[in-house]
């Protein structure tokens, strides 16, 4: 039987004590209100289905953030950016709410907060982690709790980029590499270029990948988990060959991804490029080849598991799309 004690004005303490279940105590600003929690959480002991739900009293968003980020994501091969965004979510006001507060409305507005910031692609890839985060404090952790996300709307997907280097972009942006304070930055647009490297598998590379005397770098573990080996043009040979050696043995001083980015901004602006990034040239890359392989081929260079790829990243310009269909026929079977 649940007893009620006045406290003070509007201050109302219920209190439930049944055998075989953990003692229970809530404040409530009216009798009516302390009356009702505790009819209903006697009826669910007595049916059987009471959960206790004080953890997710005790615990808040940010708490489940970090033990995500700290157990779960260090298994991952994106860890680096995952923590990144995590660590931003950890600074927004929702981290210092209790579980047992947060709602759907919470999180929906969330999202439309984000949208006024940033693309919706960048909000899905936050929503993505959020919900991954739930889904494991339900499945994995068996928190007592539901995903505050399910029934959501996420923002659409966005149109896939088919942004390439157009006139004398690539030169002016070469040229503002080798102004740069970092030399392995022209070495990295050209890498992309030439081979449609990644720029995570560019900023980890080391001397043992490489192999001049076969033209290829070796990759042990890429984005989709499997080996690849990239072969190199001429071009991409000669610019590791410019570059000097680190007593690291690493090509680069990038720490991680999020570096190069920068670099390559920077890079753009003082070439007075507007909207172009790192990921594009892999696009270049993937445009420039293509004419040139079989599509099977392709995808081995570019390390797709499917061929389907190949229409996200081939984005030729008009101009080569005549070429291509005006190429003499002789030319055309020869190759």
């Amino acid at each position: 039987m649940a007893s009620i004690t006045k406290r003070g004005p509007y201050q109302y303490q219920a209190q439930i004590r049944k055998k075989g279940y953990p003692s229970k105590t809530d404040t409530f600003e009216t009798l009516e209100q302390a009356q009702k929690w505790a009819a209903a959480v006697e009826a669910e002991m007595t049916l059987g289905t009471f959960i206790d739900r004080s953890v997710l009293e005790r615990t808040t968003f940010g708490d489940l953030l970090e033990r995500y980020a700290r157990e779960e994501t260090p298994k991952k091969r994106g860890s680096e950016t995952e923590l990144v965004r995590i660590g931003s979510l950890r600074k927004h006001a929702l981290a210092a709410r209790p579980l047992a507060k947060l709602r759907k409305v919470d999180f929906a507005n969330y999202r439309d907060e984000r949208l006024q910031k940033c693309c919706g692609e960048t909000v899905r890839r936050e929503l993505t982690i959020i919900s991954a985060v739930f889904t494991t404090a339900r499945e994995l952790w068996e928190l007592p709790m539901s995903n505050p996300l399910e029934g959501v709307k996420w923002p659409a997907k966005g149109q896939h980029r088919e942004r390439r280097l157009e006139g004398d972009e690539e030169a002016r942006l070469l040229e503002a590499a080798r102004q740069s304070k970092t030399p392995a930055l022209k070495l990295c647009i050209i890498l992309a270029i030439e081979t449609g490297m990644r720029s995570g598998e560019m900023v980890k590379l080391d001397w043992r990948q490489i192999d001049l005397t076969r033209h290829v770098i070796r990759l042990n573990l890429t984005k989709n988990g499997d080996p690849r080996t990239v072969p190199l043009s001429a071009r991409a040979e000669d610019a590791i060959r410019e570059l000097p050696q680190q007593t690291s043995g690493r090509l680069t001083t990038f720490h991680d991804a999020r570096g190069l980015r920068k670099a390559f901004a920077l890079a753009c602006k003082r070439a007075g490029i507007a909207g172009l990034r790192p990921h594009d040239l892999r696009h270049e890359a993937a445009s420039q080849l293509a004419p040139k392989v079989e599509t099977a081929t392709l995808a081995k260079v570019m390390g797709w598991r499917t061929l389907q790829m190949a229409m996200r990243y081939y984005n030729p310009t008009d101009d080569e799309l005549v070429a291509a269909v005006r190429k003499p026929v002789t030319d055309a079977v020869a190759n």
